[in-house]
C-alpha cells in the first residue's frame, strides 16, 4: 500500500505499520541487497540478516512471550577498511529502522568529565523524531500543498481578488510559472539567536534547548519576516503546514515505539576500550565504560526529553579490530551480550578488483561522474583496474593494511593532474585509465614506500 492510500485512514496510526514493511524481507533478500554495496564478507552479511529477519518474527509472536524474546547482539572483528562500519549503515537502511553509529573511545564512565554512556539513547531517539517526522510530513504532503497554495496567492493578490483571479493564478502556480518571482512573508524564526542547546553533564534529559523553554513560557513562537522566491517558499509553507497538522504527543510515542523495537545501535573500535586485567594506568578507566555501557545492553530505561525509552530490545552491534585485544578481554558479562561474533576477513586482490567495478555506488563509477561534469569522459579498463588493485593490495601487505580505503588514497594519486587539469582541457575528449597510465602516476610511489616501510615506527 503506498504511503497516499495509507493518507486516507489515520495518519500516525500509519506510522509503525509503513516501518515494519521494509522489516518483511526474507534473509536471502536481505544478503541480495547488501551484495549490491558490499563485496565479500558472507558470514556477517548472513549474521546481520538473520538478526533482522528475527525481530520481524518476534513481532508475530504471542505478547506474553515477545517481551522474553531478546535481541542477539553482534560482535564483528576484523582488520579496518573491510566493511563492519558499511554492513551496519546499509542494514540500518535497509531495514528504515532508527540508526546511531558511536565511537566507544568517545565515552567516560561515570563520574569524568566527558559523554556518559546513557547519550547514544537520546541521539537515537533524537534520529527516530527526525525519521517519523520525516514520514508524518509525507503522508499529510498533500494537504499541507493545498494550504501553502492559499497562503502564497493571498500574499499576491490579497483577500479582495476576485474568484477568476485567483484561478488564473493558482493555475500559473501549479505549472511554475511563478516559481521565480520575490514574495516577502512571515516565517518561523528557526535560527535565532537563543537557539543555542547544552548538554549539561550528568544530566538525565539530555539535551535543553534554550528557545523551546522560553517560546513555550511566552506561549508563542518568533516570527519573522523574509524575501525569497514562490518555490523556496512553496518549501518552508509545506513544512510549516505539515508540522501544525502532525500530532507531536503521537509522533514522540511512535519514535520512543520506533527506538525500543527496531533501534540499531553500532559501537565502533569497542577493542580500544579493553584492557588486560594486570593493566593499570592513571588514565580513565576503560573497564568502567565497558561497566556503564553492560545495562544499556543488558536492558535498562533512559530519561530523555521526550520520555522513558527502554533498551530492551534495541539491537547492538559493537566491532573493533582487536588488533593488539582479544574479545575475551572484554569484561565476562558483557561478552555473553554479544552472544554472535562474526570474523571479517581481510580484502583479497579480486575483492578489491570488485569493490573498485561491481557495486552500483562503485568508486570507479563515481570518478568517472566527477569528472563528466567537465564533459569528459573517463573510462577505466580492465587492466587498469586489475593493476589499481594488485598495487593497493601489496601496499597494504608491505606497509599498512588499510583495506578498501587504500583504493582511495591510489585512485585521488592516479587522478590529481587530470582532476587539477580538467576544467581547462577540451570538451568531450576521451581519457582511459589503463595499467600504463596508473603505474606512470604510482608505480614509482609504491615501489619507494616498500623501502621506506622500515623507518615507519
Amino acid at each position: 500500500m503506498s504511503i497516499k492510500q495509507k493518507s486516507k485512514g489515520k495518519s500516525s496510526q500509519n506510522i509503525i505499520d509503513i516501518l515494519a514493511q521494509s522489516q518483511e524481507l526474507t534473509p536471502k533478500q536481505i544478503v541480495f541487497e547488501l551484495d549490491k554495496d558490499i563485496v565479500g564478507q558472507d558470514d556477517a552479511k548472513r549474521a546481520v540478516a538473520i538478526a533482522l529477519r528475527n525481530r520481524y518474527r518476534r513481532k508475530l509472536v504471542d505478547p506474553e512471550l515477545r517481551e522474553e524474546i531478546m535481541p542477539k547482539n553482534i560482535l564483528m572483528s576484523g582488520p579496518t577498511g573491510v566493511g563492519k562500519t558499511e554492513i551496519a549503515r546499509r542494514l540500518a537502511k535497509l531495514a528504515n529502522a532508527p540508526f546511531v553509529k558511536v565511537e566507544a573511545t568517545k565515552f567516560t564512565e561515570v563520574g569524568y568529565v566527558g559523554r556518559d554512556i546513557d547519550s547514544i539513547i537520546r541521539d537515537l531517539l533524537d534520529v527516530a523524531v527526525k525519521n517519523v517526522r520525516i514520514l508524518q510530513r509525507k503522508i499529510v504532503s498533500l494537504k499541507a500543498k493545498e494550504f501553502a497554495k492559499r497562503r502564497i496567492l493571498n500574499i499576491l493578490l490579497g483577500d479582495n481578488s476576485s474568484k477568476e483571479t485567483k484561478d488564473k493564478f493558482a493555475k500559473m502556480l501549479e505549472s511554475g510559472e511563478l516559481d521565480n518571482k520575490e514574495i516577502e512573508l512571515d516565517i518561523l524564526d528557526s535560527n535565532n539567536s537563543m537557539s543555542a542547546s547544552f548538554d549539561i553533564p550528568g544530566a538525565q534529559i539530555g539535551m535543553i534547548n534554550i528557545s523551546d523553554m522560553i517560546g513555550k513560557a511566552m506561549g508563542s513562537e518568533k516570527r519573522k519576516k523574509s524575501r525569497m522566491k514562490v518555490a523556496d517558499a512553496m518549501k518552508n509553507l509545506i513544512a510549516e503546514e505539515s508540522d501544525k497538522m502532525i500530532d507531536e504527543d503521537r509522533l514522540i510515542k511512535d519514535a520512543i515505539s520506533a527506538v525500543e523495537n527496531d533501534g540499531i545501535v553500532f559501537i565502533d573500535e569497542i577493542d580500544k576500550i579493553c584492557t588486560k586485567s594486570n593493566f593499570r594506568g592513571g588514565e580513565v578507566s576503560r573497564e568502567g565504560v565497558q561497566r556503564d555501557l553492560l545495562p544499556l545492553v543488558e536492558g535498562t530505561t533512559i530519561n530523555t526529553k521526550y520520555g522513558l525509552v527502554k533498551t530492551d530490545h534495541i539491537l547492538f552491534i559493537a566491532s573493533g579490530a582487536f588488533h593488539v585485544a582479544k574479545p575475551s578481554d572484554l569484561l565476562p558479562e558483557l561478552q555473553g551480550r554479544f552472544p554472535i561474533r562474526v570474523k571479517l576477513k581481510p580484502l583479497s586482490e579480486n575483492d578489491l578488483v570488485k569493490i573498485l567495478s561491481e557495486p552500483k555506488s562503485s568508486l570507479v563509477k563515481q570518478y568517472s561522474a566527477l569528472i563528466k561534469v567537465e564533459n569528459i569522459k573517463l573510462e577505466f579498463t580492465k587492466d587498469g583496474i586489475l593493476e589499481i588493485a594488485r598495487l593497493a593490495h601489496k601496499v597494504n601487505n608491505e606497509i599498512e593494511n588499510i583495506g578498501a580505503r587504500r583504493l582511495h588514497t591510489m585512485l585521488e594519486k592516479i587522478l590529481e593532474d587530470l582532476s587539477f587539469n580538467a576544467s581547462e582541457m577540451d570538451n568531450n575528449i576521451s581519457i582511459k585509465i589503463n595499467k600504463k597510465y596508473v603505474d606512470k602516476y604510482v608505480e614509482d610511489i609504491v615501489s619507494s614506500k616498500s623501502d621506506l616501510s622500515k623507518f615507519i615506527l
